[in-house]
Order: structure tokens, then sequence, then C-alpha cells
């Protein structure tokens, strides 16, 4: 009989943290319709896994070496369109959430979280729920309704954020001037931020970057 027909949910840990999976898995231990499956260091391996175990559900961190979290629940749900994936991860930057959620996410834990609440997120997300911890999900309207900046607009935010005048982040991009202040102008009214600084600021608490 499979674990699946036993009435087991089948797990699996994609994290590059050794010490993390094995507490993770130690948390969902004390559940007995609960098993972990595998476990994955990166998300070239959780791919792979998935294909080969086809998990309930998948925890999934965003910062792993290689195929990052996001690319690789792309992948998965390339496998399985219904596949159900919970992003695990210490980061809360919404627009972290953002791409999550459109890469196919079902749903979003902070790691300090985990030890009193992922047992019964893991039973929500597979009884078919697709939920946000609150103090989550209540910083994410405003990211929904805010346009998102394109990847060569965060590289010149990024130049911004460490000193970087227009002209020098011209001659670093290999751009114009007067297309640096162009995409800075399209930041600005993106972030609905007040200058430079206040752009950067809100870029960070987002998550386009880390720190």
């Amino acid at each position: 009989m499979s674990d699946q027909s036993a009435g087991l949910i089948t797990v699996m840990i994609a994290d590059d943290h050794p010490l993390m999976r094995n507490g993770i898995a130690a948390v969902l231990s004390n559940s007995p319709c609960i098993t972990v499956m595998a476990e994955a260091g990166d998300g070239d391996a959780a791919v792979a896994l998935y294909r080969q175990h086809r998990p309930a559900i998948t925890l999934m961190d965003l910062q792993m070496p290689g195929l990052g979290g996001i690319e690789a629940i792309r992948a998965i749900r390339d496998i399985n369109p219904q596949a159900r994936i919970i992003i695990l991860t210490t980061f809360n930057g919404d627009a972290q959430i953002y791409r999550g959620l459109q890469a196919g996410a079902s749903g979003y834990l902070l790691k300090n979280m985990a030890r009193t609440e992922l047992r019964d997120y893991v039973l929500s997300v597979h009884r078919g729920d697709s939920r946000l911890p609150a103090d989550v999900s209540s910083n994410l309207p405003a990211v929904l309704t805010t346009e998102q900046l394109t990847r060569r607009e965060v590289d010149v935010l990024k130049l911004v954020a460490t000193g970087h005048t227009n002209q020098r982040a011209a001659g670093k991009l290999g751009l114009k001037e007067d297309t640096i202040k162009s995409y800075m102008k399209s930041i600005l009214a993106k972030l609905r931020a007040r200058d430079r600084t206040h752009a950067v600021t809100i870029a960070l608490k987002r998550g386009f970057w880390e720190s």
C-alpha cells in the first residue's frame, strides 16, 4: 500500500541548510499523518526529487545555490501543474511573495513560524486551501496593485543604492545618462517614491534584492 493510499501526506523539504531541514522534519514527525519522503539541498535536486517521488506537499526555500527556489517552483509546476508548494523562508519581502505566488506556490510561511504553525499549514494546503500568514498577507495588497520593476530597473537602482550617480551608473551598464534618468523616472513612479533614497528603501523592504 502506498503512502498516499495509507492516508499519509508526503512532504519534500528543499533547503540548503541541513540543520534547518532536520528541524523542519522533526516538527513534522510529531504528526502521524505526515511523512517526510525526500530532502533536497538545492533547487536542481528539488526538481529531480519531485519528479522521482511526487510528494503531496513541497516546502521550498527561496535562497538556495544553483537553481533558486522560485525557478524550482516553476520547474515543478511544469512537471505537475497541480503541485502544492509552500515557500518556507526567513525573507519576508513582499516582492518575493509576489514572485513565488506568480510562480505557482500555494502559500508562504516564515521559518520562525515553523515550530508552531507548520503542521497546520501543511494540512491546510493539502486540503486545497491557498493562504498566507496574517502578518505577511497584510503587506501583500500594496505590491499586487503596484507595477513591478523590470530586471534592468533593479540593476539601475542597485547602483544608485551603492552611491552611483546617473553618469557612473550609465558607464557601468553601458547606457546613456539620459537612459538612466528615464529609468529612474519610471522607478520613482512605479514605487511611488519621493526621491532616489526613498526608492532604494522601498525596494529593499519589498525584497527586490537582499541588502
